[in-house]
């Protein structure tokens, strides 16, 4: 009897060491497994980008969400007398443009006075020039007194005065419309200074109102109405299901026959009993470990070779029976079969 029992247990290993054989030689050494694999989502933390108080809140924890749904409110009146205030200086900054507007036209009359003046006393120069030439080469055939050549010189030494203050005047008053013109530049920027500052006002009063970037439910809530909250303060989260992947974190001696676009069978410690399908959809750019609060350094010290993990990302169809039920977080067995060419 005992040798029966000896006879069959010898059987039954060397039948198990058979089919293991076989399972390796067809299946095993062509399968990549690890347990070191979650599910993951792209999950949205909600903050202020500008501080104040808390003056609602309206979602609640686990509650699903659309883009665009108001999650909190902040207290907004001091920002909308910002956006009044910015409002009345851009009205103020307007204001001041059609002021040297109207001082341009009135310059632009000036000139035109001041060149008509110029041209009055070219005229009157001309013809004092003409009576001085006249009246002198008259003098040197003692046709005309000397005193009367001496009256029309200092006529046309006047004349010759008169013009060129008409000229220092034209020259003045084009100086000025140069000045206004200026003024003119700096108040068109003065008005777009003030209505940057408006949008900005008008942007932090419109951040005052948080909405959900995407469609997903709400979760990690720890704001109350009341609350102060500075610009970045972590408000809740959206995550959004049931977008979900899976990321699992292989050796580094497993990963190298792995190509993007592999099939990889996954198995959800919550649902055993319902296997999934998905695919490699990328690699980590580095080890877990360089992304890591405190890296190993291996250049220092005792250095004791540790094997390396690389986060492998993997996608699910979008039409999963999982679809409903997968969170963040949830633990999974994951195999990828490397005999698939991928991409």
């Amino acid at each position: 009897m005992r040798k029966l029992v000896l006879m069959l247990a010898v059987a039954g290993l060397l039948s198990a060491a058979l089919y293991a054989g076989w399972q390796w030689q067809h299946e095993w050494r062509f399968v990549e497994k690890t347990d070191n694999a979650y599910v993951h989502a792209d999950i949205s933390v909600i903050s202020p980008t500008v501080p104040g108080y808390v003056d609602s809140v309206r979602v609640a924890d686990n509650q699903p969400v659309r883009a665009g749904d108001v999650l909190v409110t902040l207290v907004d009146s001091d920002y909308a007398a910002r956006v009044a205030e910015a409002a009345a200086n851009v009205v103020s900054a307007q204001a001041a443009i059609i002021g040297i507007d109207s001082r341009l036209l009135l310059q632009l009359s000036l000139i035109e006075q001041a060149e008509a003046a110029a041209a009055g006393a070219q005229a009157e120069l001309t013809r004092s020039r003409r009576d001085y030439e006249r009246l002198r080469a008259l003098r040197r055939d003692d046709v005309v007194s000397r005193q009367r050549l001496e009256t029309v010189e200092a006529d046309f030494a006047k004349a010759t005065a008169l013009m060129a203050s008409a000229r220092a005047a034209v020259a003045a008053e084009r100086q000025r419309l140069d000045v206004l013109q200026s003024e003119r530049v700096l108040a068109d920027a003065r008005v777009d200074e003030a209505r940057a500052v408006q949008s900005v006002a008008e942007v932090d009063l419109a951040n005052t109102v948080i909405r959900a970037p995407v469609d997903g439910v709400v979760g990690n809530r720890g704001v109350q109405v009341g609350h102060y909250v500075r610009a970045g303060t972590n408000l809740l989260s959206v995550v959004p299901l049931p977008h979900v992947h899976v990321v699992a974190n292989f050796k580094e001696t497993q990963i190298g026959r792995m190509r993007i676009g592999q099939r990889v069978r996954i198995k959800i410690d919550a649902f055993p009993d319902t296997p999934l399908e998905g695919r490699i959809d990328s690699f980590a750019p580095a080890s877990g470990a360089r992304f890591s609060l405190l890296p190993p350094e291996n250049a220092s010290g005792n250095f004791t070779k540790v094997v390396q993990r690389v986060p492998v990302r993997i996608s699910l169809p979008q039409d999963h029976p999982l679809k409903e039920w997968l969170r963040p977080g949830l633990s999974a067995v994951v195999s990828v079969d490397i005999r698939d060419s991928g991409e």
